[in-house]
């Protein structure tokens, strides 16, 4: 049973880790030991400067290596727990001194987990053809802030070889101001006024290269704005927020965490009352009456209020909208006119 490999799989020793972990440095090769089991075993792993991994474990009182832990049809309780602590001693020591490796070149890596480290977020090899190709996406709504190719270097300058490059979404201003600059391309296989590829070489430092995934990311940062009916004769919309800011509401499907609401009560009133932000979503919820059917609900927080004769049908339909029978997008030049009296 070779553990090692198993743990440390796609794992890259970061070796400036290594001593403060706890490695002393022996010639060529970092070593560390840990006594288990009332100390009566001792084990050693030894990383060379290559990266390379070996383990054992050494029984004391005989001077000799105990293996039995590494036989896979060792079923014994001995056995197990020195294979338990042997494997939870590896887990530590990769969970501290190595980065993921999700892709080929050095720093590709290093940005990588510097993503996962800082939004939480894995990449998504969902390619067939090209498995090595990875997005990151916001989970919240599937928006992408990086794209990570494997290419050949021919395919966006006079080089050749194999390289890794980022794509990144930036202000198009911002695309136009950096494209002259070393490490900096059009956008490949993507839309060139609003992205630009970044070669993964060392040529730009990690420090400037995550300050562009920070303005990708922040693209997927966009709430989506909704008008919502409410028919006052099935729900007392009027005084919901009465004595509470946060209220349980029928789920739109495409409606997600984050977005922004606008509760359009119909006649008597015909005008949009409230804005809301959207807290939670898919809260399971049973409900059936008439016409009326509920099977989950989301949970929204009163923003403001409007005067009822502030957004009125009749305004609304000077932005284009016809009618409301269920939940819409907001217009842009709606949102940008709500947003105007925010300031």
């Amino acid at each position: 049973m070779n553990i090692e490999k198993e743990i440390f799989k796609k794992s890259v020793i970061v070796f400036d880790k290594l001593i403060p972990y706890g490695f002393r440095k022996e010639k060529e090769n970092y070593i560390i030991r840990k006594k288990i089991m009332d100390d009566t075993l001792e084990i050693i792993v030894k990383i060379t400067l290559s990266g390379d991994i070996q383990g054992k474990v050494m029984d004391l009182s005989f001077g000799e290596e105990y293996t039995n832990y590494r036989l896979e049809n060792q079923m014994g309780e001995f056995a197990s727990q020195v294979r338990e602590e042997y494997s939870n001693f590896l887990l530590s020591i990769r969970d501290r001194c190595t980065i993921t490796s999700y892709f080929t070149f050095d720093q590709t890596n290093r940005l990588s987990n510097w993503i996962v480290e800082k939004y939480h977020d894995q990449p998504d090899f969902p390619w067939e053809k090209s498995p090595s190709d990875g997005i990151f996406r916001n989970p919240k709504n599937g928006k992408w802030y990086g794209l990570i190719m494997n290419i050949d270097r021919s395919k966006i300058d006079d080089e050749k070889g194999e390289v890794e490059i980022l794509n990144v979404k930036l202000e198009g201003e911002k695309i136009q101001k950096i494209l002259g600059r070393k490490g900096f391309y059009k956008a490949y296989h993507m839309n060139k006024e609003k992205w630009i590829t970044i070669v993964l070489d060392g040529t730009l430092k990690d420090e400037e290269i995550q300050k562009y995934l920070e303005e990708s990311h922040q693209f997927t940062e966009e709430v989506d704005e909704w008008i919502v009916p409410a028919n006052p004769k099935y729900y007392d919309v009027i005084h919901c927020f009465d004595d509470k800011e946060i209220i349980n509401w029928k789920q739109s499907s495409n409606i997600q965490i984050g977005d922004i609401v606008y509760l359009y009560v119909a006649a008597p009133y015909s005008a949009i009352l409230f804005q809301c932000e959207v807290l939670e979503t898919n809260i399971p919820y049973q409900y059936e009456h008439q016409n009326l059917s509920i099977s989950k609900v989301m949970r929204l927080k009163l923003r403001k209020r409007y005067a009822k004769e502030k957004f009125t049908f009749e305004v609304l339909n000077q932005y284009g909208i016809k009618a409301i029978r269920g939940p819409r997008r907001l217009p842009k030049k709606l949102s940008d006119k709500m947003h105007l009296l925010e300031e």
